[in-house]
């Protein structure tokens, strides 16, 4: 069954944290791919015909979110730069996927009759990279 990204939201937690009281919880208004393809190994012999593959490390790069700027969100989240934590993204109480890391957290570039926005951008960091949060 599809379902919606109403009510989706992005919480930061202490490392190794997915309940409780969240450091922030943050409105986005965008949220990136949950996943990443392996690296293409090329196994391919002077004998083929095709290129073979075998599957190489997944790579997960920077994570961005997007979600309207607020000053004191804002200051909460430049305050825990740098810090080992955990992010968990609800997709309202159907599903909720975390990930830990590191973020950054700027302030979007503007434009003429545009609500500001800030970008969290998160640096995943441990072997497990994006895992289900089991209720």
């Amino acid at each position: 069954m599809a379902i919606s990204t109403k009510g989706t939201v992005l919480k930061v937690f202490t490392k190794g944290s997915t309940s409780g009281e969240p450091k922030a919880t943050v409105a986005i208004k965008s949220f990136p791919d949950l996943g990443a393809a392996p690296t293409a190994i090329d196994v391919t012999t002077l004998k083929d015909n095709v290129q073979k593959f075998i599957p190489g490390v997944k790579t997960l790069s920077a994570m961005e979110f997007v979600a309207n700027y607020e000053q004191s969100e804002f200051d909460t989240l430049k305050g825990s730069e740098g810090q080992e934590l955990t992010y968990v993204l609800e997709f309202g109480d159907v599903v909720s996927y975390a990930v830990n890391g590191t973020h950054t957290v700027t302030i979007a570039a503007g434009a003429l009759n545009a609500a500001v926005d800030m970008k969290l951008t998160v640096l995943p960091n441990d072997d497990e990279g994006i895992k289900k949060v089991e209720a």
